[in-house]
């Protein structure tokens, strides 16, 4: 089916971020003198939000009386150092540039705090997503409805005609209560077994066949 408009998650998904999310990680539990995590635990982790990473990864979650501290410290970490290895997945741009020069719209909504979000989509994809939504305190984030109905209230769009893309089971959530079509990227950070046992319906291994 084709689309109108493209709501896209951005970790896992137009980027990959996972080195940088892992660095900035490590070196918070390093400064708290926390055991650093290996990457497969920091893939394992992400997908809710960086809080919720940082709560999986700090030895006894929200219950450690450092752990406010240390989600702190990777914050200030992770804005100066989120460009660090973050690119975009092969192919990413040349179909971003196609689906722009058909007149598609897009957007991207993520659970990654509002800033972050922001520079990264400004940095990679500014000439093509002009709308960018990350965490904020007053407005639930993913799975809930809400950020991806605020992105297509600033695109001046509404659902009819338009398709959400993700890599993840919280993905797949947003979508289904936004009432939109879902389709899984097996690219990112979550495989083809782990999408099928969450509910995924339509997958697809290359950028490219967003455009088919």
């Amino acid at each position: 089916m084709e689309y109108d408009t493209y709501v896209f998650d951005l970790d896992g998904t137009l980027l990959n971020t996972l080195g940088d999310l892992a660095a900035s990680c490590n070196y918070a539990l390093r400064q708290s003198h926390m055991p650093e995590r290996t990457i497969d635990e920091v893939r394992r982790f992400v997908g809710n939000g960086v809080k919720k990473l940082m709560e999986r990864a700090v030895p006894g979650g929200l219950d450690n009386p450092l752990f406010d501290a240390t989600y702190a410290t990777f914050r200030q970490h992770y804005l100066v150092h989120s460009l660090d290895t973050t690119l975009p997945y092969p192919g990413i741009m040349e179909t971003l540039n196609k689906l722009s020069s058909q007149g598609k719209q897009m957007a991207v909504v993520s659970n990654k705090f509002y800033a972050a979000t922001q520079e990264l989509c400004r940095h990679f994809f500014g000439d093509y997503i002009k709308v960018a939504i990350g965490e904020r305190e007053n407005i639930r984030k993913k799975p809930a409805p809400d950020t991806v109905l605020e992105a297509l209230r600033q695109l001046g769009v509404s659902k009819e005609g338009a398709v959400y893309i993700g890599d993840s089971d919280v993905d797949i959530d947003t979508a289904r209560n936004c009432g939109m079509p879902c389709i899984s990227v097996l690219w990112g950070f979550r495989d083809r077994q782990f999408l099928l046992e969450h509910g995924a319906t339509t997958l697809i291994s290359q950028p490219e066949e967003l455009l088919s």
